[in-house]
């Protein structure tokens, strides 16, 4: 049996290739049946804010990607509660992202057997 991984997603969309970087092995784990999960942690949460403008930025939009996820397989989704919260995250882009609790972080976490942070 595959070894099942967690993914947690710690950077904003437009500091840097970490958050496409997180997407991209979320997306092919799942187009592998690799049981797998994504939490978005910390800045992380800011890839499911609503209403972003990739072009302002001239970057590529990573709502796409976000919204292929159950596509591929990929139902695992979580985002720190108190994250979201205090960036001020009331509507999230992302529906079927979980709400965790901080303190429900490390119970998440061992679930897996194996976890990666970006």
């Amino acid at each position: 049996m595959a070894k099942s991984l967690l993914l947690i997603s710690r950077q904003s969309p437009w500091s840097g290739p970490a958050a496409r970087e997180a997407l991209d092995i979320v997306l092919a784990g799942g187009a592998f049946d690799l049981p797998i999960g994504l939490l978005f942690l910390d800045d992380g949460v800011l890839q499911l804010a609503a209403g972003q403008n990739a072009k302002a930025l001239q970057q590529k939009d990573l709502s796409a990607n976000l919204q292929a996820l159950p596509m591929f397989g990929v139902e695992e989704l979580f985002y720190c509660a108190d994250s979201a919260s205090a960036r001020g995250l009331d509507k999230l882009s992302l529906d079927e992202a979980q709400p965790l609790a901080a303190e429900h972080i490390t119970a998440l976490i061992d679930r897996y057997d194996q976890v990666i942070t970006l």
